[in-house]
């Protein structure tokens, strides 16, 4: 009778094993040639290819990805929302878990999809090289569990984005140099094209062929560098799902505000008729996608991408070409903070008996991090180019971080000094208003600014 259990249990144990995969890819960085709004240049992309590759695995598998950097400047990958358990040397940010990758140098990294179902994303996260150097990550449940919704009938990936007609590199450099904001972008794209409302890009515009009456899953992921986006679809609602990975009550929307970095799994349910029906009057619809830029004085590029759904013809099975230009969806105005607000208040864990919402209920510290983008004095003989003549610098507590020459990790691993401070101000010294109006000026005429000489590396 032990002999049996002892089989049984390792037929389960085996049965786990068999169920997670080991699976291999190959990314090469180099320089690749790309045409967009009239002009060509050339941009940093994986195996050639812009948006990059689709990485699709299940949880719990184990990824390596042999990444042979072949531009001419450093680089590392990122694993958007992938957790790493004990694994922190393959999380990819620059100069805190990893050094740089070298020209001519190759990295293999570790990617072990612990807890993670859903949509994530890999990115560069060197400089702004994720400007184009990023791709999808369609992560699915074990053998033997399934999504917690109707299997959708076909699944499109949808990556939003920034599209700038000069090189990005030099464009966070000359940023960095003067102080001021970066330059805005040119244009936004979806999977990596302007769409039609751009000059020179109405032939490249993003398509998306669907049948009526049938459900898709959008994995849509943003990203832009640094802009929140509206997007939504004309005629179509949108179910939510799912955002970073995890699940969450479904709502039915007409928009979405989606962050950079931000991930969703929205269900979009073909429900419009297609030509060859007597009431159906065109058989394309817009999607689009358009910024949210509430901040007063801050320039922001203000157009809009599209993409087009275009419905088969139910008898042919081809799309025949529509007389009316495609309809474009109602999004919020660039500066509507209570729609954002709105579609955010709407995101709740499922919180289910499949997938329990695993919160902490008992407190030990509280912690007050207090987010802002501070305005730094220069010299007079060298004024910067950033409000009131200063430069611009984003904090935590009014601690800036500085890129050391030896990352983080390796540092504390190895317990070299003088890398990085071991303080980090939970209280304040003197107390600003960070959500009134004149908050920068009062910022910068401060001399009450809390220290940061032990808080960065």
């Amino acid at each position: 009778m032990k002999m049996l259990v002892l089989l049984f249990l390792y037929g389960l144990l085996g049965s786990c094993l068999v169920s997670a995969k080991t699976l291999h890819h190959k990314f090469v960085i180099k320089e690749t040639k790309y045409t967009r709004l009239c002009s060509t240049k050339d941009i940093l992309t994986v195996n050639g290819q812009f948006p990059g590759p689709t990485i699709y695995a299940s949880k719990g598998d184990t990824i390596f990805v042999d990444v042979y950097n072949s531009a001419g400047s450093n680089i590392t990958i990122h694993w958007h929302g992938v957790d790493q358990p004990r694994n922190p040397w393959s999380d990819g940010p620059e100069y805190i878990t990893q050094c740089p990758i070298r020209p001519g140098g190759k990295f293999t990294y570790k990617i072990i999809l612990s807890e993670e179902v859903g949509t994530l994303w890999w990115h560069a996260h060197s400089a702004w090289d994720r400007a184009t150097v990023h791709g999808a990550i369609f992560i699915y449940p074990e053998k033997g569990s399934s999504f917690p919704y109707s299997a959708p009938y076909k699944e499109i990936p949808i990556i939003l984005g920034e599209w700038w007609k000069a090189d990005v590199d030099q464009v966070i450099a000359e940023a960095l140099r003067t102080g001021a904001d970066p330059n805005i972008s040119d244009a936004y794209t979806i999977n990596g094209q302007p769409g039609d409302l751009y000059n020179c890009s109405k032939q490249g515009t993003f398509k998306v062929l669907v049948e009526h009456g049938k459900t898709y899953l959008l994995r849509l992921i943003n990203g832009a560098i640094n802009n929140e986006l509206f997007f939504g679809i004309a005629g179509h609602k949108l179910r939510v799902v799912r955002t970073d990975g995890g699940y969450i009550k479904p709502f039915d929307t007409n928009y979405v505000m989606i962050t950079p970095g931000q991930t969703m799994d929205l269900l979009l349910f073909a429900n419009q008729q297609s030509l060859n029906k007597s009431s159906a009057k065109n058989n394309r619809y817009y999607m689009a996608t358009r910024p949210y830029a509430s901040a007063d004085g801050v320039e922001y590029d203000n157009s809009s991408a599209t993409a087009i759904i275009l419905y088969k013809n139910q008898r042919s099975k081809l799309s025949p070409p529509s007389t009316s230009s495609p309809l474009f969806p109602v999004l919020p105005a660039d500066n509507d903070t209570n729609a954002a607000t709105a579609f955010t208040a709407k995101l709740r864990s499922l919180d289910s008996k499949d997938h329990p919402a695993d919160v902490p209920k008992d407190i030990d510290e509280r912690v007050i991090i207090t987010i802002a983008m501070n305005i730094l004095p220069c010299n007079d003989s060298d004024p910067c180019s950033g409000p009131f003549s200063g430069r611009l610098a984003s904090s935590l507590n009014n601690i800036s971080f500085q890129s050391p020459v030896i990352d983080i990790l390796d540092a504390y691993y190895h317990q070299i000094p003088n890398v990085y401070g071991k303080s980090f101000h939970l209280s304040h010294r003197s107390t600003h208003n960070f959500t009134g109006e004149d908050s920068a000026k009062a910022l910068a005429d401060s001399k009450e600014a809390d220290g940061g000489e032990d808080g960065g590396v």
